[in-house]
């Protein structure tokens, strides 16, 4: 069952005793290790250890709430897209999340990587990436983030307006360089996903429309611009996407686009990157596609449409952000407050109040996203209750876990962890009602080292410079 609203997915089937893919289970213990990192094991005394080390002491460590990533299973993840991909270049889509030590191990397993501000573009750098291996997206950047970007040596800029095609020219001409562009594009896909994160349907912000001739238009111009390198074409489908019969229809558009261009120019364009957008396992309702399989099936479907338009296989590039990092991660919290809620047809729902909420996991609000928890700080042999994960803003659509069975012996104190937190929670969390934002502390072999530590008042204040 999906749950969207307009308004959030508070507003939307708000008394159902829960979703019918959400099973009851028979032991509440038992990790699933499809929404757990690799190193993720409940030990014998029932506390959950990362990497041999236990959330207690994480949190005595750290505190709560903490972002707690195992460092192992992200170098794993990432390693597998590249030997699945082997020929292909595997931008890692750093919007998801990304650290200077993030920036890190992705360069020491060998992957490109795509970043979408000069904000993410500055910590790339300072975590030691090679700025010939970045490549630069955005549908709106700024003169400043296209100087930094060029001045760089960034490996390429995906170009997503006429505007910005305007800008790089006279950027390049005031200094003397060239820009290695690649231009985006729709393909009128429409994705299986939800609305907001859809970005291959015409009626968005992003990219030139292959329907009515814009792309053509702006691969044209910077072709022929003294300017640019134009190296090829961009398509990004959208997010959490399951399977690849949209990569397959978006393949075929953006070839045919290539096959036309060199008909008309008489050049070949040697790249096409079909993005990312790949699913992974927020529930047990989700069933994600391995690299290997992706890499089967984007590599038919590539070598099949460059066979019918009569072109070679260009250079392909993906760019998997959710897909390694959302994994790796979980969000620890502590509970607070417990309370039982009468709701319609005479059953009770248990709303379980943790000490984060909208602030680091917006997902849930913003687009009704889905996610598990499980309680990490010891066993219970309780009879599971439906329940509501929620955070403590002062927001009725503050729900971090809409519908989840946890024991009925849960109490403030115990902490409770939400796999799968890794992509677009640290990264998209904001300070709303001036708390501050969690730390992201990353596990290896029992050594706990933190990447981001936590904000402090202190670190409001200091922002807030009036009298």
């Amino acid at each position: 069952m999906t749950h969207t609203h307009v308004a959030g997915s508070i507003h939307a089937d708000a008394t159902t005793a829960g979703p019918q893919w959400l099973d009851r289970p028979s032991d509440l213990n038992l990790l699933d290790p499809a929404l757990w990192s690799s190193q993720v094991r409940r030990g014998e005394d029932g506390s959950v250890r990362v990497a041999g080390l236990d959330v207690r002491e994480i949190a005595d460590q750290v505190g709560t709430p903490a972002y707690v990533v195992d460092e192992a299973d992200f170098r794993e993840r990432a390693r597998a897209f590249r030997d699945a991909f082997t020929g292909w270049q595997v931008y890692y889509a750093g919007k998801s999340f990304l650290t200077r030590s993030v920036a890190r191990w992705i360069s020491e397993e060998g992957l490109y990587l795509d970043v979408c501000s000069g904000g993410e573009l500055a910590v790339a750098l300072a975590g030691g990436m090679d700025p010939a291996r970045i490549g630069l997206h955005g549908n709106n950047k700024s003169v400043a983030e296209l100087e930094h970007a060029l001045s760089s040596g960034v490996g390429r800029i995906i170009v997503d307006s006429l505007d910005e095609i305007g800008r790089i020219e006279q950027l390049c001409s005031e200094n003397g360089w060239t820009a290695r562009v690649m231009v985006r594009v729709t393909t009128g896909v429409e994705a299986h996903t939800h609305e907001y994160i859809a970005t291959a349907h015409e009626d968005q912000k992003f990219g030139f429309s292959i329907t009515n001739g814009q792309a053509m238009v702006a691969m044209v111009r910077c072709h022929y611009s003294e300017h640019m390198e134009l190296l090829g074409v961009h398509s990004h489908i959208g997010s959490q996407i399951f399977d690849t019969h949209g990569f397959e229809v978006a393949a075929r558009r953006t070839m045919k686009l290539l096959a036309q261009f060199s008909a008309a120019t008489g050049t070949e364009l040697p790249e096409l990157d079909l993005g990312g957008g790949f699913g992974i396992a927020y529930t047990q309702a989700d069933t994600p596609s391995t690299p290997d399989a992706l890499a089967r099936n984007l590599r038919e479907i590539v070598e099949h449409e460059a066979r019918g338009w009569n072109i070679v296989v260009p250079t392909m590039s993906i760019e998997p952000g959710r897909a390694i990092c959302g994994p790796t991660t979980m969000a620890l919290y502590e509970v607070g407050t417990v309370k039982v809620v009468d709701v319609d047809g005479g059953q009770n729902r248990v709303y379980v109040s943790v000490d984060g909420g909208m602030s680091d996991n917006i997902r849930p609000a913003l687009y009704a996203a889905e996610y598990s928890a499980a309680v990490v700080s010891r066993n219970s042999d309780a009879e599971p209750v439906l329940s509501r994960v929620v955070g403590k803003h002062c927001e009725g659509g503050d729900i971090l876990v809409r519908d989840v069975f946890l024991p009925a012996d849960i109490r403030p104190g115990d902490l409770l962890a939400v796999p799968a937190s890794g992509a677009y929670s640290r990264s998209m969390a904001s300070n709303y009602n001036m708390l501050t934002k969690p730390p992201v502390v990353a596990v290896r072999e029992g050594e706990l080292s933190t990447l981001i530590r936590r904000e402090t008042l202190e670190d409001l204040l200091r922002l807030d410079v009036g009298q």
